[in-house]
């Protein structure tokens, strides 16, 4: 399997896949195209969301006024419940996202962010 390969038409709409699921995490491939979060709309989720850009290009919006641009090869670690949306991906290519959610337990090596908005 190939993370990049066969990758779904998300022009219209961006499109997730559950790849592995388990009690306490569920780890997805999404696709994006150009899209974007819809205005007024955050993501407040009850898990942890462990997220590496793998292709493409996306601008990701915090709550708390952060923003943080993703190139390839970029991660980042949200706690649940930090608000968060997409604020970019690129028109002109698919961005693909490994998302990985997950009950947070400890942190481990690497960024961690523990702010609350």
């Amino acid at each position: 399997m190939n993370l990049l390969a066969h990758l779904p038409a998300a022009r219209a709409q961006e499109i997730a896949e559950t790849l592995a699921s388990g009690r306490d995490i569920r780890i997805e491939r999404i696709v994006s195209h150009g899209q974007a979060s819809p205005v007024g709309f955050w993501y407040d989720q009850d898990e942890a969301e462990f997220v590496v850009l793998l292709s493409g290009a996306a601008r990701l919006r915090f709550t708390d006024g952060e923003m943080r641009s993703l190139e390839p090869g970029d991660w980042i670690d949200i706690p649940a419940h930090r608000r968060h949306r997409v604020d970019w991906t690129d028109p002109e290519q698919p961005t693909v996202w490994l998302a990985i959610f997950y009950q947070r337990g400890h942190s481990g090596r690497g960024e961690t962010e523990s702010r609350t908005p």
